[in-house]
């Protein structure tokens, strides 16, 4: 089994987490207050991805919730399934970031930086002494050490070995750890700032798993905070070197998909967040249930990133129609594969048109023909051929699982890496420059240990970035090696 431990980061990112626990509990048929009250064994028998198992058949989620300030706790909590949480899971400061990305990186988030990665380690270790705890069939033997007193040995079956409770620990854990995802947003300080020094722990610790985030940028039209660039490209600068995948989420697109496609006339943050969390359960579909092509987060990263650096994808969820609208409307795999494309439906406000897609993936759920997502696929790839790349022939990534999200026949997740994507770091980059020309608002970061040569290089390597979108862009099929040789070193 591959476990993932969940990570929330902020009031944007505890927001979208505590939906998405509701989303994946009423998956795998788990009450807000733990109990399973599903119906079928599917929904157990891979329910330890997100949960460990407690006493008397409670499931936990294997989820570490951080903020700078208590509110966001006692939101949590106080939600609908704020009892489903382990009350250590929740590690907080008290005076908040305010939306300053160095406070959250270098001074207030600092100091809780210790308790948060106690946590953080404990639950990676629990993956393993689930299996390693002292239960009377796993005790094998005691073995005397001459030089120290004697070790009682256990066996842990998922690693086939036998390790000894406390000192085994750094090793078996990454037995099963599948890796990490965390939600946050970048325009804020918390979620920002905090976020990303636990992304650079969490790797220095576990450089060998996944690190998977769910990103918030910044909407072309609507901001929320007038220093959102800053903490944008400082955030940028971080994630481009430290995550596996990060998947580029934007508020104004989230409004445009309930206000079109939906018809929602007022839609509230719940609505957006479900949104994000269905797509979010779509990434790790194949991992929680039985399917007729898996995938992880592992052949994901393998997939979709021909270069390091080049890992921020655009995700998408279908079937999406309003609410009347469904009973005219037969969801089939044309259906799922024509909506799935459409620029309309992106969680990120970029035009896909405007770039060529470097890799695609689509995650399948529920009851269909392996044959007809082939097709389907293939004919995608065929008649848009001007927007792929030639130079990766396969470029689409495909997988099926069998159950379907609740209260519907099929669906779909999108996943796509689009060299589109510099048009949302652009737009942060120009209004960064603007601000940073007559060093407005830098007195602030300046005042919690920041020096301007960090926001220099943030913005040179975010540029450096956008330059590398636009070379793979623009690369002919048949160019020499040297060219191409950038953004792998």
């Amino acid at each position: 089994m591959r476990e993932i431990v969940h990570i929330q980061a902020g009031q944007c990112g505890n927001q979208i987490g505590c939906k998405f626990w509701e989303v994946i509990s009423d998956e795998h048929g788990v009450d807000p207050t733990g109990r399973y009250c599903g119906e079928s064994p599917l929904q157990l028998e891979r329910i330890n991805v997100y949960y460990n198992e407690g006493r008397g058949g409670k499931y936990v989620p294997r989820a570490v919730l951080v903020d700078l300030e208590p509110g966001t706790m006692d939101t949590c909590r106080s939600g609908p399934y704020g009892q489903l949480f382990h009350p250590d899971s929740f590690v907080f400061g008290s005076t908040g970031a305010g939306n300053n990305w160095a406070k959250g990186h270098y001074t207030e988030g600092a100091e809780i930086m210790d308790a948060v990665l106690d946590v953080v380690r404990k639950e990676a270790e629990a993956c393993d002494l689930l299996q390693a705890r002292p239960t009377g069939h796993s005790l094998l033997k005691s073995v005397h050490d001459p030089t120290t007193t004697s070790i009682t040995l256990y066996y842990a079956p998922k690693i086939n070995r036998f390790c000894q409770i406390g000192t085994w620990n750094a090793e078996a854990r990454l037995g099963l750890l599948q890796g990490f995802q965390m939600t946050h947003s970048l325009g804020g300080g918390t979620g920002s700032g905090m976020g990303t020094l636990l992304l650079a722990k969490v790797r220095e610790e576990y450089p060998d798993r996944v690190l998977n985030t769910f990103s918030i940028v910044p909407s072309p039209m609507v901001s929320d905070t007038v220093v959102e660039p800053y903490n944008s490209v400082l955030s940028v600068h971080q994630l481009v070197e430290n995550t596996d995948e990060t998947f580029c989420i934007d508020n104004e697109a989230l409004y445009n998909i309930c206000h079109r496609t939906l018809k929602l006339g007022c839609p509230s943050y719940a609505d957006l967040n479900h949104l994000i969390s269905v797509a979010m359960s779509g990434v790790t579909t194949c991992l929680r249930f039985p399917g007729q092509l898996n995938a992880d987060l592992r052949k994901l990263a393998v997939n979709m990133v021909p270069f390091p650096r080049l890992h921020f994808f655009m995700p998408g969820f279908v079937p999406l129609t309003a609410r009347g609208s469904q009973q005219y409307r037969n969801v089939t795999v044309p259906e799922l594969t024509q909506q799935m494309f459409d620029a309309k439906n992106m969680m990120a406000a970029c035009d896909p048109r405007h770039g060529r897609y470097l890799t695609v993936a689509a995650i399948f759920r529920g009851r269909m023909s392996m044959k007809e997502v082939d097709e389907q696929m293939l004919n995608v790839q065929n008649r848009n051929s001007p927007y792929f790349v030639e130079w990766i022939p396969n470029n689409v990534k495909t997988a099926v699982c069998d159950i379907p999200p609740r209260g519907l026949r099929m669906a779909a997740t999108f996943i796509g890496n689009t060299t589109a994507i510099q048009e949302i770091f652009k737009r942060i980059g120009e209004q960064f420059s603007a601000m940073f020309k007559r060093k407005a608002f830098l007195h602030w970061y300046i005042g919690e240990g920041m020096d301007e040569g960090e926001f220099s290089e943030a913005e040179s390597n975010m540029g450096d970035l956008i330059a590398e979108y636009q070379q793979y862009q623009e690369a002919p099929p048949d160019d020499d090696d040297d060219y191409l040789d950038v953004a792998g070193g």
